[in-house]
Formats: structure tokens, sequence, C-alpha cells
């Protein structure tokens, strides 16, 4: 397998900059994912550590070697797209020896039927490799195309929202079965998405995009625990969290003097703030300090995503499902002050981040 490396890279169409000045580490084995916005750069992340794009400044490297003058077949990766690029009038069989057929491989006949048997058993495709691919299902297609780079034993998989075409039931199901098949491959898993549950699920690491640069690298609890700034906060984590403009006073939030007044955990220096504080940390309870009016609930099942309107302020509280309440119902609620997270009004910075 393999360890990537990127340095400096940067990429250009044209005067518009598609990727500016990344620098990013992935170790070998690791599960990575690159999370943005539509725009954010991370598909064309991706094509240059293929070899599809060539980097206007920076260096590729694989293994400690420099690739960016390697081709894409030189550099032994897989790419996996959200289109299956699937031969529709072949069977599943010759779609997976397709990749092995080449003369440069030099594989055998048997060879090539073990590498198919070991992918299809991993996949669970095995009683589907006669029937052609045009009568699969999502699901099952995208499965012989992650068997397509696996028949391949390539050093590094790419994916590129793979699982982003299928329901939501089945890409929940195929999340698990990805991440469990890069466990057992001992593979390096480069994945590409906008979904930050898939992100947070799968990932060993996560790296935040926007705008073509990288806002924050680290373990998913960490970024969802300690983000840099609101673009992460509000980008990582659903429901989204509260990002409330107000003041600090001694060891309180001020929001609304006399009416959303707030501890915070350590206080901090006075002056304007925006506070940062996950819906789950939002208490919804009798004889808490702040007055509100219910403004919206929505459903989630085991609990209730509530929407609570203090003057001209919203705030999302978690409530379990079994809590009665219905809209413009008055109620209280409070918050877990070593929760609250503090950013600078003006730049977006959290002033407690690691």
């Amino acid at each position: 397998m393999a360890r990537i490396r990127l340095e400096n890279i940067a990429k250009s169409f044209g005067n518009h900059m598609a990727v500016g000045g990344l620098d990013i580490d992935v170790a070998d084995g690791e599960f990575f994912v690159l999370l943005g916005p539509t725009g954010a750069g991370k598909t064309t992340t991706l094509r240059m550590i293929a070899g599809l794009e060539k980097p206007t400044v920076g260096r590729v490297l694989i293994n400690e070697v420099d690739v960016n003058a390697w081709g894409p077949a030189e550099r032994d990766v897989a790419l996996v797209l959200q289109q299956y690029s699937l031969y529709p009038r072949l069977s599943v069989r010759d779609n997976l020896s397709f990749p092995l057929r080449s003369r440069i491989r030099g594989l055998t006949q048997p060879e090539i039927d073990a590498r198919i048997d070991y992918a299809a058993k991993t996949l669970r495709i095995g009683h589907l490799l006669d029937r052609k691919t045009d009568r699969l299902s999502g699901g099952e297609m995208q499965r012989v195309s992650i068997g397509r780079a696996i028949v391949r034993e390539p050093q590094v998989f790419l994916m590129d929202e793979p699982l982003s075409a299928l329901d939501a039931k089945l890409r929940e199901a195929l999340r698990s079965e990805l991440k469990d098949l890069q466990m057992r491959l001992g593979a390096t898993f480069i994945f590409v998405t906008h979904d930050q549950v898939e992100a947070m699920t799968m990932g060993d690491r996560i790296a935040v995009m926007n705008k073509g640069r990288i806002i924050q690298v680290g373990k998913p609890q960490e970024v969802y625990s300690h983000p840099v700034n609101t673009f992460v906060a509000s980008f990582v984590g659903s429901p989204v969290i509260n990002l409330i403009a107000g003041q600090v006073a001694g060891n309180a939030a001020v929001v609304s003097p006399g009416a959303f007044e707030l501890p915070i955990a350590g206080g901090g220096r006075e002056g304007r703030y925006t506070f940062g504080i996950r819906p789950e940390d939002v208490k919804v309870e009798q004889g808490a300090p702040v007055v509100a009016r219910v403004h919206d609930i929505e459903n989630h099942g085991i609990e209730k995503v509530v929407t609570l309107r203090i003057g001209e302020t919203l705030v999302r509280a978690n409530v379990p499902a079994r809590v009665a309440i219905g809209l413009e119902d008055e109620v209280r609620f409070g918050w877990n002050a070593e929760k609250v997270m503090l950013f600078d009004a003006d730049s977006g910075v959290n002033i407690r981040a690691a």
C-alpha cells in the first residue's frame, strides 16, 4: 500500500484557482476523507493524486517518490467514481476481468480467476458474476465498480463521491461495508464527499476544504468538538450548530440583556463574539433560566429538533421524542456552559481551538 503526500499543491484553470497551497500527509493504510461543499476543490485534488491533472505548482509524492511526471497507470491507483463506468453489455465477471487482461500485467487466466473470486467474495457479488451489468441495481453496480478497483490490487483507492447517487438506506449500508473493506484490505483510501455524515462515520481523519484550501485536518471528533472557525463548525454536525451573536460580560454570554444571558465556562475577554453551541448541549427543562417560544419542530424518530425563539434570535435544541411540546408553547432552556465555543465576531476564528 502507500503513503500519499501533497506538498504545496496548487491548480489553476486559466484565471481560476481551483486548489491553492495544499499540504496533506495521508498515512499508509489510512482512511482519509476530503470533505467540503461543491466547488471546494476536492475532486481536483483527487484527480491530481490520480495523475489525471497536473499541479500548477507543488509535488505529489507516493511512498516518498515524486510522481508529478508519471501518468495514471504508472501511479498504480484505482479511481472509483459516482458514475459506475461499467460496460453495460458485458457480464459482471467480464467487467471485473477487463482491467486485468492488459498484456502489460501478464496475468494468467487462473490468476485472473483468483482475483475475481476474491473481489466477489469480499463484496458479496458472487451470485451476480454471470449477470449483465445493465440488469443490476444501483447498489450492485457500485459494488461491481469497487470490485474493478479491488482486482487491480492498487497501492491507493481514490473514491470520488461513490455513494451519492444511492438512496439513503443503501448509502448507510455501503458506508459500513466500505469502511470494513478498507480495514480488511489494510489499504490506503482517499474518499471525497460533501456529506459530513459519511466523513464522520468513515474517516480516520478528515480534511475540511473550502474555496480550494484546507481549513482544518483532524480526527472526526476533534473537528466536531474543536472546529477552528465558524465555517467548519457549521459544516460539520447535524443538526447544524447554533451560531449566536452576543457579548461576553464576566462569565456570561449576553445575547439579549435580561432576556438571554447564560454562563460560559472560563469566561473570556469582554467584547463581541459569536457563541457556538451544539443542539444536543441546549437543555429544554423546567426551571431553566431563559424563556422562549417554540418556533418549529422537526421529528427525527427518537428525538425532536426544536427551534426556540427569543425575540429575534433562534436556537435549536434536541429533545427526546417522548416530550410533549407544541408550536408557540412557552418553554425554558439553558445550555452546557462547558460546551460553548467562542468565535471572533469578525474573523469567525475559534479563540479557544487547540
